[in-house]
């Protein structure tokens, strides 16, 4: 284990949220905030952390998958632990564990949060909350990997640590290159949208939380009402936004650069709009009524459905009223998710597709036994590896989730409520179902369920892995003996 360039990134790492500090102390600045001292101090405190971490180059910067899990686990967790202080020096969330669950759940674009009173908050905090979701949607790595080099195959490892889905590949030959890409592409969505919020006259900074929540597909609200009193073109803007972010950028990039056939060639994105389009249609059907007009009734339906979808989780509405059939449809989009390589959560529609076709396949073999058929995906076939660990993925993620319902059940609160408390936690979405809806929040969870359902998201964010690989024995004892080697040489 190269324990000196996992260092060596995290310094770096802290250094960037250092700079990001800035954001939220210049608001509180501009609205005359003292809350804006909380955020100056912790930029001052994660640069000088950051300087004495990177002051001495480490000789070897080539480091493989194992390192680059280990590196991203601990990046996400430093990040929220040291993002969650300014909340506590504050005083608006002082609790570290509920800080502490804020902040991961912002990191994470989770949107899940224990505050009552959002409105109640500073401008500063607020900016915070919702700039976290930004930072944690493309990933802070990904950024990283875009200013600073390093050599080897270190850079793919690193990134498909981070990168949701069930591979990550080149856009382009260089993998600096591509994630300067990746965040161009982010970047340019993210300054349309919050031009789009302007004209519909959205205040500024309304118009750049909201675009930072959807962005980052996260969902932290700066009302109490989410979303909900917003106007109609906003709602929409919000919605087809959400959307939008939810899709594969590698479309982005081939429609781009003019490779149409490429991009059509993407058969998630096609699997992605189809579940948007007919779960949109079979809510519309179920709600029209009771809202009595098409229009709003069609924006409520494909608002929550592209937000339940991309696990953002804004709402315009408590859908926790709903009838069975609707939530049903939104409990199911909370497992498929967006698509891979997009800042949506989720198991990812990439993931349902293959496990969808090898459903099929290995159900068709019964009936012909001798017949071989491969599987395809994007017109080329599925290589073995990607279906196991498909697979693999699968059986983690239910053992995973299995585990954290049982432990959130102690708590004692109704069955929906456990449930969906870590079903949208652990996929990433924020408000569930039961007393953790979209009108409510989690403050009502014991602080032992906040801390299984903070691993939940990072587990969610970071493809369980990551977490995985980081508290697995194995990794710990090979660094321990490393270490005596090195110590007896």
């Amino acid at each position: 284990m190269n324990t000196s360039i996992i260092r060596f990134i995290l310094g770096h790492v802290l250094r960037i949220e250092g700079m990001l500090f800035l954001l939220p102390a210049l608001t509180g600045i501009i609205y005359r905030e003292d809350e804006a001292l909380a955020y100056i101090l912790m930029a001052a405190i994660t640069f000088l952390l950051s300087f004495a971490m990177t002051i001495k180059k480490p000789k070897d910067t080539v480091f493989y998958l194992k390192e680059g899990c280990v590196t991203t686990a601990l990046s996400w967790i430093i990040m929220s632990l040291f993002g969650c202080i300014p909340f506590m020096l504050t005083g608006e969330i002082p609790d570290f564990v509920d800080a502490y669950f804020e902040m991961v759940s912002g990191f994470t674009t989770t949107g899940a949060s224990i505050l009552k009173d959002v409105e109640a908050v500073s401008h500063a905090s607020l900016m915070w909350r919702s700039f976290s979701h930004w930072i944690g949607g493309m990933g802070v790595l990904v950024f990283l990997l875009a200013i600073i080099p390093l050599t080897g195959g270190s850079n793919i490892n690193l990134m498909r640590a981070e990168s949701p889905g069930p591979s990550v590949g080149k856009l382009v030959p260089r993998m600096k290159s591509s994630a300067r890409i990746l965040y161009l592409i982010y970047i340019g969505l993210t300054v349309i949208e919050f031009i789009l919020l302007l004209v519909g006259k959205m205040e500024v900074f309304d118009s750049l939380c909201i675009t930072f929540g959807t962005a980052g597909t996260g969902g932290f609200g700066i009302e109490n009402s989410s979303a909900g009193d917003y106007t109609a073109y906003q709602q929409w803007v919000i919605a087809i936004f959400m959307m939008l972010f939810g899709v594969n950028f590698n479309f982005y990039y081939f429609i781009i650069h003019k490779k149409y056939k490429k991009a059509h060639e993407i058969e998630e994105v096609w699997w992605y709009l189809g579940f948007i389009i007919i779960s949109s249609i079979v809510i519309f059907t179920q709600i029209v009524g009771s809202v009595g007009v098409i229009e709003p009734a069609a924006r409520q339906a494909f608002f929550q459905v592209s937000s339940i979808i991309t696990t953002t989780g804004y709402s315009t509405v408590d859908f926790n009223t709903w009838n069975t059939l609707s939530k049903a449809v939104l409990v199911t989009l909370m497992f498929i998710g967006a698509c891979a390589g997009s800042t949506g959560g989720g198991m990812k529609v990439s993931r349902i597709v293959i496990l969808s076709k090898t459903f099929l396949k290995e159900a068709g073999s019964y009936l012909h036994p001798r017949s071989v058929k491969k599987i395809k995906m994007d017109g080329e076939l599925i290589d073995h590896d990607v279906i196991r660990s498909t697979n693999v993925y699968l059986v983690a993620y239910t053992m995973i989730f299995v585990l954290s319902f049982l432990i959130v059940s102690y708590d004692g609160k109704d069955l929906v409520t456990s449930f969906a408390a870590v079903a949208a936690t652990y996929n990433n979405i924020g408000p569930g179902l039961g007393l953790v809806g979209p009108a409510e929040n989690y403050s009502v969870l014991s602080s032992l369920s906040k801390i299984v359902l903070t691993f939940d998201m990072l587990f969610g964010r970071l493809e369980l892995f990551p977490m995985i690989m980081l508290f697995h024995p194995g990794i710990w004892k090979e660094t321990i003996l490393s270490k005596t080697r090195c110590r007896k040489r």
